[in-house]
């Protein structure tokens, strides 16, 4: 499989200029001939059409190029995925920063669920139209099989907006290092977990040694202990009713905040992150095939990959701390 890119641009509704554009790439599977040039877009392979679309939302402050690893192997599979980056003058004023477009109007008490959260997800879906329309991927999307995933904040805007009453299309989320926990800053009180959709599969992954989610759950979720996975356990169990066996929560062992990410940029945030304690190549790994199964599982019915999505998870490994379904 060769995976292939091209950018586009758009705007975002909600956002003022000049934060109001969005730069997006899409990785795509590509068919290349023995008669390679160079400076030329080469076709989709065709053969692996029609393609489940993955919008990846990155954490924040965070560069989509830290999360290229994962969208180069989810291609691998026969997926079409987009990595964005968006520039925000957010709360508060002049704290200028990338953002994965969180409409901070959206998580407070009274409006959220209400209400989508992600300000650039209306203008990604519009843009996979237009892609859908005419272009290079011109009738090779599948389009009512969109994936949202993310990292952090970029994790929970996946999980909140896989809301089929707000996005159709939506049909599966997955999300590393992140929860529901809400923020008492916003006038929450301490230990409060918000609800989720519940209309689509959810993965939901974590790790054992995940210092920023130590820091954020205890400093601004109220949440004691103030430790690496009580805020993701408690959004599983609390935040999504299930039933359909089709929501699982992942604990990886010895990973941290940035295990996802590959190369990790920390020149734009201070860290208090945790070492990790295990390879995290083989982290990444395993977050790639999991994604990848669980994926294949729920979205394209591939019993296969079902069957091997649930032997991966029940067969002792020591990369997996835990997990759960329901």
């Amino acid at each position: 499989m060769t995976v292939r890119a091209f950018w586009r641009a758009a705007k975002v509704e909600g956002a003022e200029p000049p934060y109001d554009t969005i730069h997006f790439k899409v990785l795509y599977p590509a068919q290349i001939s023995d008669r390679q040039q160079p400076f030329v877009l080469y076709p989709p392979d065709r053969a692996k059409a029609p393609f489940p679309v993955v919008i990846f939302f990155s954490g924040a402050n965070c560069d989509s190029l830290m999360y290229q690893w994962l969208a180069v192997k989810l291609v691998e599979r026969g997926l079409v995925v987009i990595l964005f980056d968006l520039v925000l003058d957010t709360n508060p004023p002049g704290n200028i920063s990338l953002s994965p477009g969180i409409d901070m109007a959206a998580w407070t008490p009274g409006l959220y669920g209400t209400i989508p959260s992600a300000l650039a997800l209306p203008s990604l879906l519009s843009e996979l139209e237009n892609l859908q329309s005419e272009g290079l991927l011109a009738n090779m999307l599948a389009l009512d099989r969109v994936v949202l995933g993310g990292h952090s904040a970029g994790g929970r805007l996946a999980l909140e907006n896989a809301e089929q009453r707000f996005f159709s299309q939506v049909a599966a989320a997955f999300a590393y290092g992140t929860s529901s926990a809400a923020f008492v800053q916003l006038g929450y009180a301490p230990g409060t977990i918000l609800p989720l959709p519940d209309s689509v599969p959810m993965l939901l992954m974590g790790g054992s040694c995940d210092g920023v989610m130590a820091y954020m759950s205890e400093k601004w979720n109220g949440i004691n202990p103030g430790d690496s996975t009580t805020s993701l356990i408690r959004t599983f169990r609390g935040a999504i009713s299930g039933g359909r066996d089709n929501c699982y929560l992942l604990i990886l062992e010895g990973a941290n905040h940035f295990s996802i990410a590959d190369p990790v940029d920390l020149t734009t945030r201070s860290s208090f992150d945790f070492p990790a304690t295990q390879p995290e190549a083989q982290l990444r790994s395993l977050m790639a095939e999991m994604i990848g199964l669980f994926i294949d599982a729920e979205v394209r019915q591939q019993a296969e990959a079902t069957a091997k999505f649930k032997q991966l998870l029940e067969t002792e490994n020591p990369l997996i701390a835990s997990y759960q379904r329901k």
